[in-house]
């Protein structure tokens, strides 16, 4: 497409035809796409679609093709690459304002239309550059002055702010933006003009270092330490190249320094950002919310971006202005700002071409001082985005929104046209290697921003998305329909109502909130829906060209997945209901598969009014919030008993009867969970979790038997599961009988912790690997069935039929368990339950945990559940 001007015969109109041409195809392109965006995210027609932009593109377009034409005409010489990237840039930035806010967009355009129509007359007069070079002290001294008298008509177009500004009736003008160009003339004529006498450096300096000093006090005392650097940067770059003396950098560095030690202690502003630059973690919600919201913007582009439009940049404040590479980043992706990044790097490499071929030392220093501004101010406020370099509050030069600082690019860009329309030869140059090595730092600035770039974009993308202050997760939700969890006969828990851009998350079954946890905007995630996020989001189990496709069009990933859970909906209804009223747990598995079909955690809360009872819910006493099966640790206390009499067996044989029933230990008397008989059998011994039947068994074991028999049965390692789990407690180096029966045991584990250990008696002395999630459903597979860890040998199977028989319920196949424990002045109540070896159905194991000593209650509940289970 080559419509911007059609017949061109110069090489050089030809290369500025057709860059302009493709600068315009990407701005039809992004234009489109910004239309389309509300239908594309709603996936439906029927929406409000975006219009306004045009009007800045057709603006764009109109005002390109007329300075191009001009151009063709007036300086047939100029460099034919710097108006293709001032346009691209420009126009870039243009749509991103336009894209945040239509309001910002159509001011935005209206500044666009008055610089290119100032560029387009400007170029009509070429000789207005050494008007320029005569009248640099008033030039200057003017800009002085209007910087200055913002101290007293100052004003902040946003309302509350820095008073930077001079205008009124809302058109405003920031006058430090165009003393940065004001400085770039004076010392480029200056310095053209004393040159050619060869005075001492000290000559030099002085009439500029008194300006240039009276320029950094105002600045200073503005608090704009940004601006302020770029004066630094622009004195000392240029009084370097034009001597060529290297303790000028040094010096530059010191002043660098010196000013931002001197902003850091004076303002506090300064002392923020620069502790918000060294450490944003601190305080990701105040201080540093806006480099912390730059990152996720950045991170959430990733590679290839949301998409124009897709994205939620708006979300970064002043997203428009200094934050803008941000919400570009978000849309466009590492692609389109090393592309970005990439045309600035050109055009810093086309300023120094035209410095050094200019005709004349004057035409030389506007241009190296143009390009270093141009360079130098991109980096500043990039880096500050990208976390590279400390916030300044500068402008992207022809991207942020601003008419101050677009006009004077402009006017720049003019300078720049002028300077390389020449035929002339190249003045002469002591040397160029000072030009070498300010090119070198600039392109070294570049790269370090791309490198910065993809190390968040990529590297680091998971760690920022996946963020409980990440706010797009939920705002994706909204759009994007999250996959439901069911239970295992495919009864729906969890589901996603509504339509896209108003979906909800909705819990039909609240007292498996501990389990399932909550998805929220607020307070982020939990339970399965944290866990298993990617699959219910849509991230994972997709065709890798279906996520890529969904991505490419959308911006986000394709509908998310339902999941089947292990979860026996009806037996939870009747689990939950028994423990109703009650403050415990109870867990269901299969002992051989170890399948969850029940988990309850009372008392609970309920995920759909998280917003509204948060607080309350986080300050009970009664810990709602805890999942206790997996996260509350209690200690073991005689629920041990049978394990110890298995390993007992295991190596000898357990003691012969009488054995007194309770002991006293360590201060307090033990009891039996159950009354039991002073001639107790061992069956009664077991079966009532007496504390003399757990001394006596502990006793024929040593330290060291008894720790690994804990560490077989799982005591001291975490379940593979999908839940948060309590960090379980590493094993002591030495245990006892005493430590087990302790009021302040070594050794506490969770009702699942307990569930695992007690499948060993249901099932051969293996220890089963928990799961509670079967399958999930892809588009093109069906049910996938999700694999679980293996199950591991913890007991000898020839054991195992010893012990349950002294444990077997009397004409049944079930063996049960009554045992207390006691922490400080704290009674918990266990009841372990399970299917004998002679069981030829589904193996099964239940752990009942109350806290408060009533074990016929925890006797009852398990009773009921597991023939509920049998039925």
């Amino acid at each position: 497409m080559n419509f911007l001007y059609p017949i061109t015969h110069s090489p050089k109109g030809r290369i500025q035809s057709r860059l302009l041409s493709l600068a315009a195809l990407f701005m039809l392109c992004f234009s489109l796409a910004l239309t389309l965006a509300p239908a594309v995210r709603m996936r439906s027609w029927d929406v409000a679609l975006r219009w306004w932009h045009w009007l800045g593109f057709f603006v764009w377009l109109f005002g390109f093709s007329l300075i191009h034409r001009q151009l063709r005409n007036l300086l047939p010489e100029h460099d034919p690459y710097i108006l293709p990237i001032a346009a691209f840039i420009s126009g870039w930035g243009l749509l991103t304002i336009y894209r945040l806010s239509t309001n910002f967009g159509l001011r935005q355009t209206l500044w666009l239309a008055f610089s290119l129509f100032i560029l387009w007359k400007g170029l009509k007069s070429p000789g207005i550059i050494e008007l320029f070079k005569k009248y640099k002290y008033v030039l200057l001294i003017s800009g002085l002055i209007l910087t200055a008298a913002t101290f007293i008509f100052g004003t902040y177009p946003g309302g509350a702010g820095p008073r930077l500004w001079l205008g009124c009736c809302s058109i405003y003008f920031q006058p430090s933006e165009l003393l940065k160009l004001l400085l770039i003339i004076y010392l480029a004529a200056y310095l053209a003009s004393r040159l050619p006498f060869y005075p001492s450096l000290l000559q030099i300096l002085t009439p500029t270092l008194i300006l240039v000093g009276a320029a950094l006090i105002i600045l200073l005392a503005q608090r704009d330490l940004g601006t302020a650097s770029i004066f630094i940067l622009l004195y000392f770059v240029i009084i370097y190249l034009v001597t060529s003396k290297r303790r000028i950098l040094l010096t530059s560095l010191l002043t660098l320094t010196a000013t931002a030690l001197l902003g850091y202690v004076s303002f506090a502003i300064i002392r923020y950002r620069v502790e918000s630059w060294l450490n944003p973690w601190i305080d990701p919600s105040g201080r540093s919310y806006q480099i912390i919201q730059s990152l996720l913007a950045v991170a959430a582009g990733g590679t290839f971006g949301r998409g124009p439009g897709l994205g939620s940049p708006g979300l970064v404040p002043v997203a428009q202005s200094d934050f803008i590479f941000a919400a570009i980043a978000e849309e466009t992706g590492l692609t389109g700002t090393i592309a970005l990044v990439a045309m600035l790097a050109l055009l810093t490499g086309r300023g120094l071409h035209i410095a050094l071929h200019a005709s004349n030392s004057y035409h030389r220093y506007l241009a190296i001082g143009i390009t270093t501004y141009f360079a130098g101010q991109s980096i500043l406020i990039i880096g500050g985005n990208l976390r590279l370099l400390p916030l300044t509050g500068v402008t992207f030069p022809f991207v942020s929104y601003g008419g101050s600082s677009l006009l004077i690019s402009f006017i720049a860009v003019m300078i720049l046209l002028w300077v390389s329309d020449s035929e002339d030869e190249p003045a002469p140059l002591r040397s160029v290697s000072p030009y070498i090595l300010v090119g070198g730092a600039f392109l070294a600035g570049f790269a370090a921003i791309a490198i910065t770039n993809g190390y968040w974009a990529f590297l680091r993308n998971s760690d920022l998305l996946t963020r409980t202050d990440n706010p797009r997760r939920s705002i994706s939700d909204r759009y994007i329909y999250r996959g439901a969890l069911l239970d295992r006969n495919n009864q729906i828990i969890t589901s996603t109502q509504g339509k896209p851009g108003a979906y909800t998350r909705s819990l039909l079954y609240p007292p498996l909130s501990p389990v399932v946890g909550y998805t929220n905007p607020t307070y982020g995630q939990a339970g399965l829906e944290a866990s298993l996020d990617p699959y219910l989001r849509g991230q994972q189990g997709h065709p890798a060209f279906e996520y890529w496709r969904s991505h490419v069009l959308y911006g986000l990933p394709p509908s998310g997945l339902d999941i089947r859970l292990t979860i026996d909906l009806r037996l939870q209804k009747i689990a939950d209901e028994l423990l109703n009223g009650k403050t415990g747990a109870a867990i269901l598995m299969n002992a051989q598969s170890g399948e969850i079909l029940v988990m309850v955690s009372h008392p609970f809360f309920d995920s759909n009014t998280l917003s509204e009872n948060w607080e309350a819910w986080t300050n009970d006493p009664d810990a709602p919030l805890l999942n206790r099966t997996t996260q509350a640790q209690y200690p073991p206390g005689t629920a041990i008993t049978p394990f110890l009499a298995a390993e007992a067996l295991t190596n000898t044989s357990i003691p012969q009867p009488p054995i007194n029933p309770s002991v006293f230990t360590n201060g307090k008397y033990w009891h039996c969970a159950q009354e039991v008989p002073d001639n107790a059998s061992w069956a009664e011994l077991l079966s009532s979790g007496c504390p003399g039947a757990t001394q006596k068994l502990s006793k024929t074991l040593s330290s060291a038997q008894l720790i690994d028999l804990f560490h077989r049965l799982g005591f001291d390692q975490t379940p593979t599961l999908q839940l948060a789990q309590a960090q379980p407690l590493q094993l002591p180096e030495t245990l006892s009988a005493n430590d087990i029966l302790s009021s302040n045991p070594p050794v506490r584990i969770t009702p699942l912790q307990m569930a695992i250990a007690a499948s060993t008696l249901s099932h051969k002395g293996v220890r089963s690997a928990p799961i509670i999630t079967l399958a999930v459903h892809t588009p093109h597979q069906g049910w996938v069935f999700l694999p679980g860890e293996a199950p591991q040998k913890a007991l000898p199977n020839e054991v195992i039929p010893q012990v349950t028989e002294l444990i077997t319920i009397p004409q049944t196949l079930l063996w049960q368990v009554h045992a207390n424990a006691y922490q400080d002045e704290e009674v918990f109540t266990w009841y372990l339950a399970g299917t004998t070896p002679a069981w030829q159905g589904t193996p099964l194991v239940l752990v009942i945990l109350l806290e408060e000593n009533n074990p016929s209650e925890a006797e009852r509940i398990g009773r009921q559940i597991l023939e509920s289970a049998f039925q």
